[in-house]
């Protein structure tokens, strides 16, 4: 399949739309990979937004752990929704196509979400090394204007620097193949289509990476190695449950996303490997977001307390209502 819409240049054609290869392979599992991919983006959108009402509706869960978890939650929903909405139109429609502009749009906000959540999993996990291995300070250090500073700090400088790389990208001509081997605009993929000198967005690109992936992943495992440390130290079962019950969330869900993003950056870019990277990029784009709403609303005691009392008002509204419509009914003796 070839574009149609490219203008001379020179003696050179300059492409204005790309083609998604995506899943071409499975042509006849487009069908069914519409209606998982709907699913999960249906339940990856239901399950964030619970998270977030439950986090501004309930003061119980007012703390700096939820109001960490509800900017994640509104940050998987954003990130998911750069993706799957494009993807999902093309595998139901079969248009493949997306102009360059609307690539590199959806590749500066898929980057630039992907770097804060980074940060904002650092965050989370220094507020619980915080909480388990210095609780006396927690109230100290983990202020409301603290919190605040964190959570935009994640957000503002992933934008920022995602901008910097995406004015590199906006700069390169396109004048040779327009099939981008993947199911979105990720920036390898894209750059190794262009016809221009490439060194130094190849650079650009791999220096933020590093600094968005590195130090937080660093301060991961730092912080986790010591409340681990700190866990091991308390001598009742009960406490040592208790202690690893606030952070086991946490835990499960940046294993998750460090995992496959560490293998898909891994995994050699060869023909031989190309289908299993795509999968392993479908787990930390598209799976991830789903899953972490589900982790905390089944493993985490305050969250499943909150979903109980909302759910019981909810259910108990119709009855109250009914009465209130027949305050005089009279019910059979």
């Amino acid at each position: 399949m070839q574009s149609a819409a490219n203008t001379e240049w020179g003696n050179q054609s300059i492409i204005t739309e790309f083609i998604f290869l995506g899943f071409e392979n499975i042509q006849e599992l487009q069908v069914l990979l519409f209606l998982v991919f709907l699913v999960i983006y249906l339940v990856t959108v239901t399950g964030n937004m619970l998270i977030i009402a439950l986090v501004m509706a309930d003061q119980h869960l007012h703390t700096p752990m939820y109001f960490f978890l509800g900017n994640l939650a509104c940050l998987e929903t954003c990130y998911t929704s750069t993706i799957l909405p494009r993807l999902l139109a093309s595998l139901l429609t079969e248009d493949r196509t997306i102009s360059v502009t609307g690539c590199i749009t959806q590749m500066y906000f898929f980057g630039s979400l992907a770097a804060a959540e980074c940060y904002l999993l650092a965050a989370m996990s220094y507020d619980r090394y915080l909480a388990i291995c210095k609780p006396l300070h927690y109230a100290t250090f983990m202020t409301r204007r603290f919190c605040l500073q964190l959570t935009a700090g994640s957000w503002i400088s992933a934008f920022l620097a995602i901008s910097i790389i995406v004015s590199f990208v906006s700069q390169l001509t396109f004048c040779g193949p327009n099939e981008i081997d993947h199911f979105f605009c990720e920036i390898t993929p894209v750059v190794k289509l262009s016809c221009s000198d490439t060194n130094m967005v190849e650079f650009v690109a791999f220096l933020f990476a590093s600094v968005f992936t590195l130090p937080p992943f660093l301060l991961t495992i730092i912080s986790y190695v010591f409340i681990i440390a700190t866990i091991l130290r308390i001598t009742s079962i009960t406490g040592k449950q208790k202690a690893f019950s606030t952070c086991s969330c946490h835990l499960v869900v940046v294993t998750i996303f460090y995992g496959t993003l560490m293998i898909v950056f891994v995994l050699p870019k060869n023909n031989t490997l190309r289908d299993l990277n795509k999968l392993f990029s479908v787990f930390y784009t598209v799976l991830t977001p789903m899953v972490n709403p589900l982790i905390y609303s089944l493993r985490n005691k305050d969250v499943k307390q909150a979903m109980k009392k909302y759910a019981s008002m909810f259910l108990a509204f119709p009855r109250i209502h009914t009465m209130r419509a027949n305050p005089f009914r009279i019910t059979p003796s």
